[in-house]
């Protein structure tokens, strides 16, 4: 009977944290993958994929790691993305998660009915199906729904998102301009200056750069043992990182309009090298375009062949009405991003940006969530107050931080201010 069950809709990072929490409570579940194997994105041969023949982790093996299953020892600092997907194909084996999931699955609608959830769902040359579940999981993760600006006139080029982006053999000989200089568009540029015949970097904002090694360690292993006040932090940092990474306005970037983590940095030096070596330039922001050409905002103009949008994605929950989802402006609204402020069974997972929170981080969510839901069952006091909790609305999980009005910002938290958070609150609904 599926009244008793919990619905998990993904098998990514946040999906598998949240079948994992859901087993060690003992809470029954089924789980819903698109695609026919675990680890959402970092799996390539995933048509959802967003990831790239040359993609690495950003942030190093031991900072990302689900503390319960440390990836092995010959496993790269920064894995290579098929690391990766073998890492979560082992998760998934070891602790015996495949056995809950339907696979190839595609989960069409999911709509509130007395007191639970219906999930409608078709299965690979199967009937579409209907379920009734005591509560759902939202798990499907955020880097589905590609964010592709509209550009006025017409190109005569290929435009294309880095969604989209595989191999960098499509650079081959062309002429090619990235839009967007966040990690992915860095990353996409390094490539392509191997095998285009120019490649330039449109952009709207300076950046802060990190680089991935730190007196031979990975950066972000190094520090942290001491706590710093947010402004002393900022500052110090920001001269340690100049010394490391040298200045990027002197590589031609603009001054950042924002504080260092103010906005996700930029781990990739090499885009910096290459920049010194003049294997690749920045410009300003586009204007128009008009056939090849692309005209700029500072009155320059260039042409092209390929233009590659690197401008990030959009949260994507499209199988469920907003409505139930308590969405306003560009984010639902959640309790610690996870909790629904009116439905007790209800919960998104994943829904979250933080530098170093990694894939720990995300299994921080599904262990709060896993107890919620068991002191729920228990009629516990502690649930209750819980609740009371997540009826008040939001707190402020950014630590002090200003963090820049963008899209991608919405969700994002400081890290120890939120996990602080949800370690307070696991430790309450023990």
């Amino acid at each position: 009977m599926t009244r008793e069950k919990y619905a998990i809709i993904g098998a990514g990072p946040a999906g598998l944290a949240g079948a994992r929490n859901l087993q060690k409570k003992d809470i029954a579940f089924d789980g819903f993958e698109l695609y026919s194997n675990v680890g959402g994105l970092w799996d390539i041969d995933n048509p959802n994929s967003a990831v790239y023949q040359s993609a690495h982790l950003i942030s190093s093996k031991k900072m990302t790691e689900f503390a319960e299953y440390p990836m092995k020892d010959h496993v790269a600092d920064y894995p290579h993305h098929t690391e990766m997907k073998q890492y979560f194909r082992d998760f998934a084996e070891h602790f015996s998660l495949y056995e809950h999931y339907k696979f190839n699955t595609k989960v069409i609608k999911v709509e509130p009915v007395d007191g639970g959830w219906s999930v409608t769902y078709k299965e690979k040359d199967q009937e579409q199906q209907t379920s009734i579940y005591k509560g759902v999981i939202l798990a499907n993760g955020i880097f589905s729904k590609p964010n592709t600006p509209e550009v006025e006139g017409e190109f005569a080029g290929q435009i294309m998102h880095s969604s989209e982006y595989k191999d960098p053999s499509v650079f081959h000989g062309k002429r090619v301009l990235i839009v967007g200089a966040g990690n992915t568009g860095c990353d996409v540029a390094v490539d392509a200056v191997h095998h285009a015949a120019k490649v330039d970097m449109s952009v709207r904002r300076g950046y802060h750069f990190v680089p991935k090694y730190v007196f031979g360690k990975p950066a972000d292993t190094v520090g942290g043992k001491i706590k710093l006040p947010r402004f002393l932090k900022q500052k110090i940092d920001g001269v340690l990182l100049k010394f490391f990474t040298g200045d990027p306005e002197k590589f031609g970037f603009p001054k950042p309009d924002h504080k260092l983590y103010e906005v996700h940095p930029i781990v990739n030096s090499m885009v910096l090298y290459h920049l010194g070596h003049g294997d690749l330039s920045v410009k300003t922001d586009i204007k128009n375009v008009d056939g090849n050409t692309v005209h700029f905002n500072d009155g320059t103009h260039q042409d092209y062949d390929i233009i590659l949008f690197a401008t990030g994605y959009k949260l994507n929950y499209s199988f469920i009405d907003s409505e139930h989802l308590n969405w306003k402006g560009h984010t639902p609204q959640l309790y610690l991003n996870i909790f629904h402020p009116k439905y007790d069974n209800l919960f998104i997972l994943g829904m979250i940006e933080a530098t170093g929170i990694g894939w720990e981080g995300r299994n921080k969510q599904a262990e709060v969530v896993a107890c919620f839901i068991k002191a729920l069952s228990e009629n516990k006091n502690c649930a209750k107050k819980m609740q009371k909790k997540k009826e008040a609305g939001l707190t402020d999980m950014r630590g002090g931080y200003n963090y820049m009005e963008l899209e991608r910002m919405a969700y994002y938290v400081h890290k120890d201010t939120y996990l602080k958070g949800i370690n307070k609150h696991i430790a309450q609904l023990q």
